[in-house]
């Protein structure tokens, strides 16, 4: 099956239910479905009960109808690829870790061996005591 094109999401703050089916090409009420089978997406709802789709919530549903018409995934999958991808997206960039001033060798349960780490504690604090 031929990917599609990405429809060019308008610049507005809410849209209705009706503007982002016309916009994935989906139904409504598949939408109302999907709402239930991906807690991500969860529209707010105005005091008259009217869906209001934000920016996000719109990227969100082109992503499940890429997902499951284009890749060919169940529901099931699809809510585990967007569970990963939010995974991926909030964990923070791997920062370089420092090297530690006085590595310790692994003890035998696999953990640092803190024996030595006090060790030198103590000594430090030996010094600044005759200091």
């Amino acid at each position: 099956m031929p990917e599609q094109e990405t429809p060019q999401i308008p610049e507005r703050l809410f849209f209705r239910i009706g503007d982002v089916s016309q916009l994935a090409g989906v139904e409504a009420y598949v939408l109302r479905f999907w709402e239930g089978e991906f807690p991500s997406l969860s529209p707010k709802k105005t005091s008259s009960g009217q869906r209001q789709y934000r920016r996000k919530d719109v990227e969100m549903v082109l992503e499940i109808k890429r997902l499951l018409y284009d890749e060919g995934y169940t529901i099931v999958g699809a809510r585990k690829a967007m569970r990963a991808r939010s995974k991926k997206k909030r964990r923070p960039a791997q920062r370089e870790q420092a090297p530690l001033l006085f590595p310790s060798p692994p003890s035998n349960d696999g953990g640092p061996d803190l024996s030595g780490i006090k060790k030198e504690l103590r000594e430090i604090l030996a010094m600044l005591k005759k200091a």
